[in-house]
């Protein structure tokens, strides 16, 4: 049965089962318990109070009935209890978390068919594909929020400049955009869209993301299916890939 590393697993408790910040030894038990029902294991600590040397032993041998990616989903949701979630230990955990083992994650909007169509696209454009396979890294992560919609801007600029051949910023290539879809014969009724549909992802962009405002989740996975989808037709309809 796979497991996580063990000296990840002993970070990973030490953290999370902190003297003074962490879970309790009786939150330690009701959170393990809820998996060990969710999965069918029996952990050696059960009932509260236990016999362990420490909390941070309990929550580690009780974690080691896991799986793999069972360990994964329980690290991952414990750090994003709130009353550790804003700490910066827990913080960084979740990041090496998704950095060593995001392979775990469930529910991936990467597998998805529009992305992956978007990375076949994209493919003939290395540098915009880096920064999007970047923002998905970081979404699906559920971490750097806001370099997650820096990455995807970034991968739709440069995309941008690939197919129009310059070195403008997106907002200023709007114009531009509209004469390559008249050009590649896009109806006028497509080509405002499209251009409505930039113009609107830009000012998004400057409205909440340079100005560090709060977005939450469901309009940061809109913006990847928006940018994703426009992506993929400017590519197409300007015959930037097969």
């Amino acid at each position: 049965m796979a497991k996580l590393d063990d000296a990840f697993l002993s970070y990973a408790c030490d953290i999370l089962a902190d003297t003074n910040a962490g879970l309790s030894g009786m939150k330690i038990v009701e959170y393990c318990n809820s998996y060990a029902i969710d999965y069918n294991r029996k952990t050696p600590y059960g009932a509260y109070p236990f016999d362990a040397p420490n909390k941070r032993t309990a929550l580690k041998e009780n974690l080691r009935v896991f799986e793999a990616a069972e360990q994964f989903r329980i690290i991952k949701e414990l750090c994003e209890i709130p009353a550790l979630c804003d700490i910066e230990k827990v913080k960084e955990l979740k990041i090496k978390l998704f950095t060593r083992y995001g392979n775990l994650a469930t529910e991936k909007i990467s597998e998805t068919e529009l992305i992956q169509k978007t990375k076949h696209w994209l493919s003939k454009h290395p540098n915009a594909l880096k920064q999007y396979e970047s923002a998905l890294a970081k979404y699906e992560g559920g971490i750097f929020e806001r370099n997650t919609l820096d990455d995807m801007r970034l991968a739709f600029e440069l995309l941008v400049k690939d197919v129009l051949g310059n070195n403008k910023s997106l907002e200023n290539q709007i114009p531009e955009i509209g004469s390559v879809l008249k050009t590649s014969g896009a109806s006028v009724e497509l080509r405002n869209m499209v251009q409505q549909v930039i113009k609107y992802y830009t000012d998004f962009q400057n409205n909440h993301v340079k100005h560090n405002d709060a977005v939450n989740g469901n309009e940061i996975e809109y913006i990847i299916e928006l940018t994703s989808v426009v992506m993929k037709f400017l590519i197409k309809i300007t015959g930037g890939s097969n």
